[in-house]
């Protein structure tokens, strides 16, 4: 009698286990998730601040105005660069060349676009030294940015593996959990600071 109690016991324990290992896992891949968007934001934000090369996605976050609603550039025309200096934007309407040289301007990017009457050009201007330098700092705070998120994602997981230490979680599992989730932010603290090291570079590149 004592054994099947055991056996039971046993058996109960190895489920409870089970339930925990899946709960672990599902707290890893949100945290994952959490992490991977702040990471694309921050591709996203590293990617508006203009390097001394001329690139369309220099002009990702322009919106125009398109038949009363706020649309980005993308959906209403082709852009295009002829060369290291030089953004074409080509309308997929003609009427809009003034409404997107509007958009450009107010988008502050210190870009002045020219209208031929068929396309808007773009000469992106060089550089200076004290400018790479602010470039550098907003990439900096982008970064750091991105790495307060991070960890503000681990305190949310850390938070979740507690609750679970409440409902019966080991406390071999709980340290092995909480190593985990270190191991995960130092691997995406890691990416951010790749990203940001590329960025640096690609600025501070005459």
């Amino acid at each position: 009698r004592k054994s099947i109690q055991v056996n039971e016991w046993s058996k109960c324990w190895n489920h409870s286990k089970l339930i925990m290992t899946e709960e672990l896992a599902m707290i890893y891949d949100e945290f994952k998730e959490s992490n991977q968007k702040s990471l694309n934001h921050l591709e996203n934000e590293l990617v508006k601040i203009r390097a001394g090369k001329a690139s369309p996605a220099m002009l990702n976050g322009v919106m125009i105005e398109y038949y009363g609603s706020m649309t980005p550039l993308q959906q209403v025309a082709n852009v295009n660069t002829m060369d290291a200096r030089t953004i074409i934007v080509q309308p997929w309407e003609k009427p809009l060349l003034n409404d997107i040289a509007r958009g450009i301007i107010n988008a502050n990017l210190g870009l002045n676009p020219q209208n031929n009457g068929e396309q808007l050009i773009i000469a992106v201007p060089p550089l200076t030294e004290e400018r790479r330098r602010d470039l550098v700092k907003r990439a900096k705070a982008e970064a750091e940015h991105s790495k307060v998120g991070i960890r503000n994602n681990r305190k949310d997981a850390l938070d979740m593996i507690k609750d679970l230490k409440n409902e019966g979680l080991s406390e071999d599992m709980t340290k092995d959990a909480e190593e985990e989730i270190q191991k995960i932010t130092n691997s995406y603290i890691k990416k951010v600071d790749e990203l940001l090291e590329l960025k640096e570079k690609d600025i501070m590149t005459v």
